[in-house]
């Protein structure tokens, strides 16, 4: 059913793109009522406008706090056209009905993000804005609302086109708009509050990012979040639902490097990683752990990359490309292909926590964020790695920790060899990375081996031993630990424990 806007009450923190919508307003001849700065507002402009006080006879009080909370607002938004006791009521108690609400919220999460006091942080806690909302959008068979800045430009279009008439689809769109708005601000209050404890899941997310499509083609896919927070995309076509996932795993684990890094991943995994003293050599060794797999993959380093490495880069296929700045030559080498997506990170991704959605429901944890350390490691047999040796298996015990598990990783000099990833026993995960390794050329002697999670038996310790490596890193935890440490110790090789398993299904 169509509905004629004839008052309009309007009361806003953010007044851009206010003055078109209140120009058109009152060429339709729409009465307006309105509070504080947003009356001064209206009338600078020289429209008449009624002031809310004027309305209820009361004045704004307590500090402002309490302006519009009043039966004689209130009842000209929640009173229903068509309802006989309504109707009745708004004649005995001379209820001016209201059409139209704008309104937009106290800066809540704004102010919180500033450092300001929790006083200040509290006085933008909104209860008259919010109650507003609320009111005219459960009563949207006969009231629009227009919840945020963000909808002045539809409304005004609205207006236009259709001289001040609604549609109950139309009223019915923007209730379900100002929902979004109150629930999220509401969230956000909440996790204020909540102060990190998790008792609750509240989270909320406006504008969903369209995905051309979910993990497959028949699949539909959205992403909910602020993606240009931590990266500029400089390049390339739309980003993926995979390919979302595969930069989120690409930039945790880049993150747990400080010399220069490059790292190749496909499917989540790292299918190369090397440090190196330059980045062009850290590329090279990190194309040399499978130079196969890199084809169509994710590349990413912590390092600015410069036109040496670009003209190698650009010899390969691939997929995104993530770096902390680039030179203007190299830009040359990489936009030469222009579906290439090219990310330059602007800031570490920091997040604390993680979730999945399971049975409809959420999953939530803590992001793993220990990451062992050289005075972390606890020898556990005769033979104690070397300097090299626990450097490397640093760098092995960081790689695993991105794995998919069951996950192995074999490393040398800092450069991944090889790992076995997602596999359904850690034998098999130990002989998939030997075989990958020696596909490849590598000479495994010398070599170290992380494991995310424990050895409950000595069979991958006689595997490896067989195949060179040299040092083992694992968490321990098993109640059979001692039968890795006494084949480890009987084959000469050094095993060290870090106390923390590091699964990644």
């Amino acid at each position: 059913m169509e509905k004629v806007i004839r008052r309009a009450l309007i009361s806003v923190y953010h007044k851009d793109g206010l003055a078109e919508i209140l120009a058109e307003l009152n060429r339709q001849g729409v009465e307006f009522v309105s509070t504080g700065g947003t009356h001064d507002f209206i009338t600078s402009l020289g429209y008449s406008c009624r002031a809310v006080d004027d309305l209820t006879r009361y004045p704004a009080m307590l500090g402002g706090r309490v302006k519009t909370l009043h039966p004689m607002v209130f009842g000209g938004i929640l009173a229903r056209r068509g309802h006989e006791t309504d109707v009745r009521e708004v004649n005995e108690y001379d209820l001016p009905l209201i059409d139209l609400v704008i309104v937009d919220l106290y800066p809540f999460e704004e102010t919180v993000a500033s450092g300001a006091s929790e006083e200040d942080i509290i006085e933008k806690i909104d209860i008259g804005g919010i109650s507003l909302i609320r009111g005219a959008a459960k009563n949207f068979e006969d009231v629009v609302i227009i919840s945020s800045k963000s909808q002045y430009a539809g409304f005004y279009n609205l207006l236009k086109t259709k001289g001040g008439q609604t549609s109950l689809a139309e009223r019915k769109h923007y209730a379900r708009e100002a929902f979004a708005v109150s629930s999220a601000y509401d969230s956000a209050i909440f996790r204020y509050f909540d102060d990190g404890e998790q008792t609750a899941f509240r989270m909320a997310a406006d504008s969903p990012k369209v995905l051309r499509y979910g993990e497959n083609p028949h699949q539909r896919g959205y992403f909910f979040g602020n993606f240009e927070r931590y990266f500029d995309k400089l390049q390339g076509k739309e980003i993926s639902y995979n390919n979302l996932q595969d930069i989120e795993a690409a930039v945790s684990l880049i993150g747990e490097f400080t010399a220069p890094t490059f790292a190749i991943l496909k499917h989540t995994n790292a299918c190369g990683i090397a440090s190196r003293g330059t980045l062009i050599e850290a590329w090279q060794a990190a194309l040399a752990g499978d130079p196969v797999s890199a084809f169509g993959g994710i590349l990413v380093t912590n390092t600015p990359i410069d036109k040496e490495t670009a003209e190698e880069i650009d010899k390969i296929f691939f997929e995104v490309i993530i770096a902390p700045d680039y030179d203007n030559a190299a830009m040359e080498f990489l936009t030469r292909k222009t579906n290439r997506i090219i990310l330059l990170q602007k800031e570490p991704v920091r997040e604390q926590w993680q979730f999945r959605s399971m049975f409809g429901g959420v999953l939530m944890q803590q992001v793993d964020g220990v990451t062992a350390k050289a005075t972390d490691l606890e020898p556990v047999t005769p033979v104690v790695p070397t300097a090299d040796e626990t450097d490397d298996l640093i760098f092995a015990n960081k790689v695993v920790k991105h794995s998919k598990s069951n996950a192995i990783t074999l490393v040398k000099d800092s450069q991944l060899c090889a790992s076995g990833v997602g596999q359904t026993s850690r034998v098999d995960a130990l002989r998939q990375a030997i075989e990958k390794a020696k596909s490849f050329g590598f000479d495994l002697n010398g070599a170290v081996m992380a494991s995310d999670a424990f050895f409950p038996f000595a069979d991958c310790v006689e595997i490896a031993a067989e195949a060179g490596i040299r040092a083992i890193i694992q968490p321990g935890g098993s109640i059979k630990d001692n039968l890795s440490i006494e084949e480890a110790t009987k084959r000469g090789i050094a095993m060290v424990m870090t106390g923390v398993r590091h699964f990644k299904h």
